[in-house]
C-alpha cells in the first residue's frame, strides 16, 4: 500500500528537488503526487540566564516581508549531526555559543507536499562569540536585526500573530511549556529522530 510505482525528477535546485511520484493507493488506483525533497533544518531556541529568548528579524523573499524568527539553518552538510549544525547556525546568526543543548521538538513543516523535517533545539548557558571570530553575514543576513525578549513576551507575540514563522512559533511555545514543566523530560541533543533528513548524521 502506498508503494511508489514510478518516480521522476522534475527539478533540481540549490536547496531542494522536485519529484513526481506515481503512488499505489489502497483502492488499487494510481495517484500522482508532486513532492519537494528538502535537506531539513535545525532551529535554536537560545535562552539566556534571565530567560530571554533570542529573536532575529529577517527579510524572506518568498513572502516579501520581514519575519521574526529563531536562529536556524539548513542541514546540508553531509554527516554533520543536527545539533552541531544548530550550534554552527547559532554562532553565525546570533554570535552566540551555548554550553547546554537539548532537543525541544521535531516538526514536519509541510507534509502534504514536502519531506522537510525540522528539529528545534533548546540552547542555554549562552556566551558571546569573540568579535574576531564572528561570521560576517551576506545578503539578507547582513540586514538582520537581533533582539532578546523575555520568553513570556515571545509567547505573547506568537499569540498576537507577530511571530508567523512556524518553527519559531512552535519553538517558543515548546520552550514556555518545557519551563512550566521545570525542564523535565527534555531529550538529549542527539536523541533519535524518526524524520531525520538524509544528509544528517545517524542519531
Amino acid at each position: 500500500m502506498y508503494e511508489v510505482e514510478q518516480s521522476e525528477e522534475i527539478y533540481a535546485g540549490k536547496i531542494f528537488r522536485l519529484v513526481r511520484d506515481a503512488v499505489h493507493m489502497p483502492d488499487g488506483r494510481t495517484a500522482i503526487r508532486e513532492v519537494v525533497l528538502h535537506p531539513g533544518a535545525a532551529v535554536v531556541v537560545a535562552l539566556d540566564d534571565e530567560e530571554n529568548v533570542v529573536l532575529l528579524r529577517q527579510y524572506r523573499h518568498p513572502v516579501r516581508v520581514y519575519l521574526w524568527e529563531l536562529p536556524a539553518g539548513l542541514l546540508d552538510v553531509a554527516g554533520e549531526p543536527a545539533h552541531v549544525g544548530a550550534a554552527r547556525e547559532l554562532a553565525e546568526e546570533a554570535a552566540l555559543v551555548a554550553t547546554t543543548w537539548h532537543t525541544l521538538l521535531d516538526l514536519r513543516s509541510s507534509p502534504g507536499f514536502s519531506d522537510e523535517a525540522v528539529r528545534v533545539f533548546l540552547a542555554r548557558g549562552l556566551s558571546d562569540v569573540p568579535v574576531a571570530d564572528r561570521y560576517v553575514g551576506q545578503h539578507e543576513e547582513a540586514d538582520m536585526t537581533i533582539e532578546r525578549v523575555p520568553l513570556d513576551e515571545a509567547v505573547a507575540r506568537v499569540l498576537a500573530g507577530d511571530i508567523e514563522n512556524a518553527a519559531a512559533a512552535a519553538g517558543v511555545l515548546a520552550a514556555w511549556t518545557a519551563r512550566a514543566r521545570e525542564w523535565a523530560d527534555l531529550r538529549p541533543a542527539d536523541a533519535p529522530w524518526r524524520a531525520k533528513p538524509a544528509l544528517a548524521a545517524p542519531a
